[in-house]
């Protein structure tokens, strides 16, 4: 796992970081369904009062990326969108950089 700045290396949503699993770990989801996930990289990012946490995992149906992001207050909120959406986003993030 990569850490943009110190801090705990696991985050408490029992996913691992860092190399691929070796086995894949069910993600449950509503209605009871199970789907599964490998953990493939995440980064962590701690900012002011929010832990960011960016994980890339691989299911059967392709690449994906879940961003999560947990208040000092302990409230999560995550998104999750496919890897061929990066570009996207990366070029979301940059046009936005150029207004700040």
């Amino acid at each position: 796992m990569s850490e943009l700045t110190g801090g705990s290396a696991h985050h408490d949503d029992g996913m691992m970081g860092g190399s691929p699993a070796p086995a894949p770990r069910p993600m449950h989801q509503g209605g009871g369904q199970r789907q599964f996930a490998d953990d493939l990289h995440s980064v962590t990012i701690h900012a002011k009062q929010r832990t960011f946490y960016i994980d890339l995992k691989q299911s059967g149906n392709g690449k994906f990326f879940k961003v999560s992001e947990k208040s000092r207050g302990g409230q999560k909120t995550t998104i999750m969108f496919d890897a061929e959406d990066l570009d996207q986003f990366i070029a979301a993030f940059a046009e936005m950089k150029t207004k700040l």
